[in-house]
């Protein structure tokens, strides 16, 4: 019986019908084979476009972000509370025929900042004194230029965060009188 049945193992062909493999047999791997491949080059490239959007936007946000006045951030100009408790400061100018100067200073700060009023009021002899010494260092001539107005403010606001205010911060000067005086 051996003799009869021969195995021949070099054609593949055993006596059995291979249908499945040459037609829907080999399709369903083919096919699962270029899914998976498809899914895997969809996750790489999802994950490549998160990693450099995190990574160009974390970068890009210093560069991107345009610096803007405060006013013009919410569109109107912000409110200011006003420190009006100075008083009038009275000194004379460093001409050489001086002249009396009349001024009375009022400092904006961040509305509802209750941390620069306080510091403000803590604060109010050297806010007098710096003042004072600002005004005594002017000739008369630059005091009653009007145009000189807004240099002056800026000065003495950026004089006072500097020198006298450390942990708050005032954001606008405004005369509310200034009188420059000469003597003949």
């Amino acid at each position: 019986m051996a003799d009869d049945e021969e195995i021949n193992l070099d054609s593949g062909d055993n006596g059995a019908p291979d249908a499945k493999k040459g037609g829907l047999g080999k399709l369903i791997p083919g096919l699962l084979k270029w899914v998976i491949i498809a899914l895997a080059a969809i996750i790489v490239v999802v994950v490549v476009v998160v990693v450099t959007v995190k990574i160009t936007g974390s970068n890009n946000t210093q560069a991107a972000s345009i610096p803007t006045s405060e006013e013009y951030v919410s569109g109107q100009r912000e409110i200011f509370d006003w420190y009006t408790s100075l008083g009038t400061i009275q000194t004379t100018t460093s001409d050489d025929n001086p002249a009396t100067v009349r001024v009375d200073v009022v400092l904006g700060y961040k509305k509802d900042d209750k941390a620069t009023s306080t510091e403000i009021t803590q604060r109010t002899v050297e806010l007098k004194d710096f003042l004072r010494r600002y005004f005594s260092s002017k000739k008369a001539q630059e005091l009653k230029n009007t145009s000189n107005e807004d240099s002056l403010t800026n000065e003495i606001k950026n004089g006072i965060n500097d020198q006298i205010l450390s942990s708050s911060r005032i954001r606008d000067v405004k005369f509310l009188q200034k009188d420059v005086i000469e003597q003949n």
